[in-house]
């Protein structure tokens, strides 16, 4: 099947009814029309020939734990609501953590007893970094003295240029006034990760303006170029300022199960929070992201609720976590099930076999790209993501290169042998070449790039 499909928006509104059927279909028609309408105007993240954004792995053990999630269909906001979907969560959690050697301080279970960290499962970064901002906010309110929405223009927030968008969100979702959002710009310097001698530099002007350094987002492996930026030294600066500190590892955290990954979370132990998502490389499908928290109390302070009808023994005793005081909303999904089952069947040594083979496919691509002089790699390759592009070469400048770029993307893209999406590093056009869907082998990755080497050539003749 094409990776990409070639449909029009609201084709299927066309091809299916528009209004609501009034009768019942038998199971057979309605699996004819998701074969003969959906699954033509699906782009296919499974697909070997899938290399655009990051992956979004899956696994028949992720499957068949998500099946039955949804066959049992808990809604486990508290222990008591569904004791081995809480006790699953917590123990999955903890054993993801023993496996990217977090400290115990993240953990919900010691070999001492109840930690006072903890972990919750959510659905994606976005979460995770909304409730920990929401988290950081009332933390940074109470240590001042102020309560209410007025005080709230004086506190600032931070993260790197590269960090994910979905970060500016979440502070304006959590009431973080937009002109004290820092966007810190980054450069080939730092291969774009945070300098840590400028974020000293922003937050301490903000102090003598009279701000509050509230939050600092770091990220492990950023959506453009899979920059890292360095965790001690950010948690070092903050830590002069008291600010809140969250590791974005969403998808390089699952790089670091393995031990020649694991240097790129040096220091966090002296972080407040950290999340990453197996959704994107653990073979565990969506959504499923962990984040763990140093001081479980901060995050269920601010997000804390307990009717009358949701009081039981369990809870009142303190012995047991109630998820539902880590998250925004109330009700939860079974999420633990699927991480427990890839974990429980695949094992660390083939979890680790399997980052580590994407890493080798990685790596291969981009010793194809330097052996070709027509291309360069832009930045260093960090895990499994190649940036790349068509260089300037003789009379081509800059600006022919981007447009050069541009239509290998799009040629490629058409073709539905292969995706690939771009970003913008430097001021420079470049192509992504992210490697690891569940599906992917090395013929796949030759096979591209022969696809890759075709098209430029029509273009460059």
């Amino acid at each position: 099947m094409p990776v990409l499909p070639n449909v029009k928006p609201g084709y299927l509104q066309d091809e299916l009814s528009a209004s609501p059927p009034t009768h019942s279909a038998s199971f057979d028609v309605t699996m004819k029309e998701l074969r003969t309408s959906v699954i033509p105007g699906m782009t296919h993240w499974a697909s070997p020939n899938f290399f655009a954004f990051f992956p979004s792995t899956n696994s028949a053990a992720a499957i068949a734990g998500n099946l039955i999630a949804s066959a049992m269909n808990t809604v486990g906001f508290t222990w008591q609501a569904s004791p081995a979907a809480t006790e699953m969560e917590v123990l999955t959690l903890d054993w993801l953590a023993q496996l990217l050697r977090l400290p115990t301080t993240f953990m919900n279970r010691t070999s001492t007893g109840r930690g006072t960290g903890g972990g919750v499962i959510l659905g994606t970064t976005s979460e995770a970094m909304l409730v920990t901002l929401v988290a950081a906010r009332d933390a940074a309110l109470r240590r001042s003295g102020s309560v209410g929405v007025s005080h709230l223009p004086r506190l600032a927030v931070y993260a790197a240029d590269q960090t994910h968008s979905t970060f500016f969100k979440a502070c304006r979702l959590a009431g973080f006034d937009p002109a004290n959002i820092r966007s810190i710009p980054t450069g080939s310097e730092t291969n774009y990760g945070l300098d840590p001698t400028k974020l000293l530099k922003v937050l301490q002007a903000d102090v003598d303006a009279g701000l509050v350094p509230t939050y600092v987002c770091a990220t492990v492996g950023t959506t453009s170029s899979n920059a890292v930026d360095p965790v001690g030294a950010i948690a070092d600066v903050a830590a002069m300022f008291n600010a809140w500190v969250h590791v974005d590892a969403a998808y390089a955290g699952s790089a670091c199960i393995c031990p020649e990954f694991r240097h790129h979370l040096d220091g966090v132990e002296h972080v407040d929070s950290i999340s990453m998502s197996p959704h994107k490389w653990l073979l565990t499908c969506l959504d499923c992201t962990c984040l763990y928290v140093r001081d479980a109390h901060r995050l269920s302070d601010s997000l804390e609720t307990n009717p009358e009808y949701l009081k039981n023994d369990a809870t009142e005793s303190g012995e047991v976590t109630d998820l539902k005081d880590m998250q925004v909303g109330v009700g939860r999904r079974f999420r633990g099930l699927k991480l427990w089952m890839v974990m429980r069947t695949y094992g660390t040594t083939k979890l680790q076999e399997h980052i580590r083979s994407d890493v080798a496919m990685a790596k291969m691509f981009e010793d194809l790209v330097h052996a070709d002089n027509r291309f360069e790699v832009v930045v260093p390759r960090n895990f499994a993501l190649v940036c790349f592009r068509i260089k300037p070469s003789g009379s081509m400048t800059e600006e022919d290169a981007d447009e050069a770029n541009r239509q290998l993307m799009e040629k490629l893209n058409k073709t539905g042998q292969a995706y690939l999406a771009h970003t913008v590093v430097g001021d420079k056009f470049v192509l992504r070449f992210a490697i690891g869907s569940s599906l992917q082998e090395e013929r796949h990755v030759r096979s591209a790039w022969d696809l890759i080497k075709k098209t430029t050539s029509t273009i460059m003749d």
